[in-house]
C-alpha cells in the first residue's frame, strides 16, 4: 500500500466517536415508543365522546386479548371472533348509551332515540381492527429488542 491509499484509508476510519451509549439503538427506539404513545393518547382526546366511550371498550377488550398466542396475534385473526369481540362490545356501547340517553333526557318529555344499525357496528369494527393493528406492530416491534 502506497502512501496516498494509506492516507485515504485513515481518513476513512476517522469517523466521529460515538458514546457507548448510542451505539445501542433500543434507548433509541424506546424513547420513540413513548413518543408515538404520547402522541396518539393526544389524538383520542379529539374523539367525540361517543367514539371515546367505545374506545374506551375496545381498549378494555384489547387488553384482554394482549397475551402471547391471542388471537389478537395470529398471523390472520379470525374474522368470526373478531365479529363476536365486535358484537359484546356493541352490547357494553348500547347498554351505556341507554343510560346516558335517560340521563341527558330526563326532564325531556319526549326523549330522541337514536336508530341503531349496522354503522355503530362497523364503527366498533373500524376501531378494534385499528386498536389490535397498533397492538400488534408494538409488539413485533419491541419483541425484537427486549
Amino acid at each position: 500500500m502506497d502512501y496516498k491509499q494509506e492516507q485515504i484509508f485513515r481518513a476513512q476510519m476517522d469517523v466521529a466517536k460515538m458514546p457507548f451509549y448510542m451505539s445501542y439503538p433500543m434507548q433509541n427506539l424506546y424513547l420513540t415508543e413513548m413518543e408515538y404513545e404520547k402522541d396518539m393518547d393526544r389524538m383520542k382526546e379529539l374523539y367525540p365522546k361517543t367514539v371515546g366511550r367505545i374506545l374506551e371498550c375496545v381498549e378494555e377488550e384489547c387488553d384482554k386479548m394482549e397475551y402471547e398466542g391471542s388471537l389478537m396475534f395470529d398471523e390472520y385473526p379470525d374474522r368470526l371472533m373478531l365479529e363476536r369481540i365486535v358484537d359484546e362490545i356493541y352490547q357494553k356501547v348500547a347498554e351505556g348509551d341507554e343510560d346516558m340517553e335517560a340521563e341527558q333526557y330526563r326532564g325531556d318529555r319526549r326523549p330522541r332515540r337514536r336508530r341503531r344499525g349496522d354503522y355503530l357496528q362497523d364503527l366498533i369494527g373500524v376501531i378494534l381492527n385499528n386498536e389490535m393493528y397498533r397492538r400488534r406492530c408494538r409488539h413485533r416491534r419491541c419483541r425484537r429488542w427486549w
